[in-house]
């Protein structure tokens, strides 16, 4: 039934209604300041607050302005305002909404958002307010009501003829926007808890390998107590060339994600089946490398397979793979120890293999690779699990906000 949406909460069934924005909420353009007047002052809701926090708060305000009394009064800010980007680079952009839930006195708005206030009593509360204008459907509305020269552009007019639903119950109002308030709290605690096992990655990686021509890293696990062996590249890994194996699966390189099968590649890349006897074969956690070289360092085979021949590979014995992927793809690798060994210019730059193998590497013993291997594959393991929840929890948000809002049509 038009104006009822697919799925609902239990003890409610009123038709919702079906209005323009404009029939509750008038809009005004913010405050056009130069640079000069930002500093200390009053604070002002801008673009990156609107685009960047779906609720604003007062903490959220990041930039501060000078102004008179009467301007205070005019472009002030008002707890349940609805704001929307007014301009943008891109169109994607263009209309972004969030709602002030926490409006201190004398807080104005800038002049890259739209301001909406309800015209008489606002139909909607807070916590609904802030995802019924989320809706695929309005999204897509929004960005074709917009234009597009050197920036996007909406204006209060355009907004004012969209056309959204709302129950007239407000206890379902506060239930739905309850539910997505949940579920957007469950996936910033993923993100965050992503963010932070990024961050100590980041940390240990600099704290478990020797800096500055050091023999010995700052963090060690226990028992580890001899200096680290420095040996050329080429003495600890060794090329190797073998072909005539059309029997494995053909693989992708992907930059800074090992390898994939060719088959589940977006690259759609094309090659022929009789060409394979000529690709060469790559074990399973052996590293890769091509003569041309983009963003520099070492690829990881993720399985056997056969890659291209323009492709080096090179295998370790007694090495473990989960140490030196990172050690290989670290801003100290690339940007200091392959640099001498690059040359060319631009998208041109090639890698001296015979250069590169002359690199002096950390050579831990086998048993404290394999100790910082796992550790570091542990810490992949929970950044891959955060990121899959927060994923997963991205698609029911955007399931549901398809089927608990009714669509037009």
């Amino acid at each position: 039934m038009a104006g009822t949406p697919r799925v609902r909460f239990k003890g409610f069934t009123d038709v919702w209604e079906h209005c323009k924005v404009g029939e509750y909420y008038d809009f005004k353009n913010g405050l056009n300041k130069g640079k000069s007047f930002f500093g200390s002052g009053t604070p002002i809701v801008n673009f990156t607050d609107v685009f960047h926090n779906r609720g604003l708060y007062a903490s959220d305000l990041l930039g501060r302005v000078t102004l008179s009394p009467d301007e205070i009064s005019n472009y002030e800010v008002r707890q349940g305002d609805i704001f929307f980007t007014r301009t943008s680079e891109i169109i994607e952009e263009i209309g972004y909404p969030s709602v002030m839930l926490d409006a201190p006195k004398s807080t104005v708005f800038s002049g890259f958002v739209l301001r909406g206030r309800a015209n008489n009593t606002d139909p909607l509360t807070n916590l609904f307010k802030q995802y019924v204008f989320f809706t695929a459907a309005f999204r897509l509305e929004m960005i074709k009501k917009s234009s597009m020269t050197t920036r996007a552009l909406t204006s209060g007019t355009a907004i004012k003829q969209m056309e959204f639903f709302f129950p007239r119950d407000k206890d379902e109002q506060d239930r739905i926007g309850a539910f997505f308030s949940n579920l957007d709290h469950l996936i910033a605690l993923h993100q965050r808890k992503c963010d932070e096992i990024i961050e100590l990655k980041k940390y240990m990686l600099q704290k478990m390998f020797p800096q500055n021509d050091k023999k010995n890293p700052e963090i060690r696990f226990a028992r580890f107590i001899d200096d680290w062996e420095q040996r050329k590249l080429g003495e600890v890994f060794e090329e190797y060339s073998e072909k005539n194996h059309p029997e494995l699966p053909p693989l992708t390189i992907i930059q800074g994600g090992g390898t994939i099968l060719r088959e589940k590649s977006d690259r759609n890349l094309q090659y022929n089946k009789s060409s394979l006897p000529g690709y060469k074969m790559v074990q399973k956690d052996d590293f890769i490398v091509h003569l041309r070289s983009f963003e520099g360092g070492l690829e990881k085979a993720n399985s056997d397979g056969v890659i291209s021949p323009a492709y080096h590979t090179f295998h370790g014995a007694d090495t473990d793979s989960r140490f030196y992927y990172p050690f290989f793809r670290s801003k100290h690798f690339i940007d200091i120890l392959l640099k001498p060994h690059v040359y060319g210019i631009r998208d041109g730059k090639s890698i001296d293999i015979d250069g590169m193998k002359t690199i002096i590497i950390p050579v831990p013993s086998y048993e404290e690779q394999k100790k910082i291997g796992e550790y570091i594959e542990n810490l992949d393991y929970l950044i891959t699990l955060h990121q899959r929840k927060c994923d997963a929890l991205k698609g029911v948000k955007k399931f549901m906000l398809q089927n608990m809002f009714p669509q037009k049509g």
